[in-house]
């Protein structure tokens, strides 16, 4: 599993590791049941924390995205990925729906609006 940590970005790690996961599984890189490396594994690989790594999946565990079957391991779970991904878009509208109101509120025109857009989403 290729997962990239930067230690410059302004997410901690965990949410680095959840969200490339997430884009994993969505993407369908991570197959329905595939086993995850355990917590240890993925902390030795990445030099990272347990406690780190221990926060990323369950993280992924509240948010439907794995299943964790105790003396078993971690799997990405069986539920529906377009279900998954739908909930995300969702989740992104709100937030643009924030960020669309704010900007009417400021007096940002739709075209700035996307230009923000644009690098923000860059960045990543």
């Amino acid at each position: 599993m290729d997962i990239i940590i930067s230690n410059s970005s302004g997410k901690p790690i965990y949410e680095q590791i959840t969200g490339q996961m997430k884009n994993m599984i969505i993407n369908g890189e991570l197959k329905p049941g595939q086993s995850l490396p355990s917590m240890r594994l993925l902390a030795k690989e990445l030099r990272i924390s347990v406690i780190t790594t221990k926060r990323a999946y369950e993280d992924l565990e509240r948010d439907g995205f794995i299943t964790t079957l105790v003396g078993k391991g971690s799997f990405v779970s069986e539920t529906n990925t377009e279900f998954v991904k739908e909930e995300q878009l969702r989740i992104i509208e709100e937030c643009l729906q924030k960020a669309a109101d704010n900007a009417k509120m400021s007096g940002i025109r739709l075209e700035e609006l996307h230009e923000i857009l644009d690098m923000v989403y860059k960045e990543d």
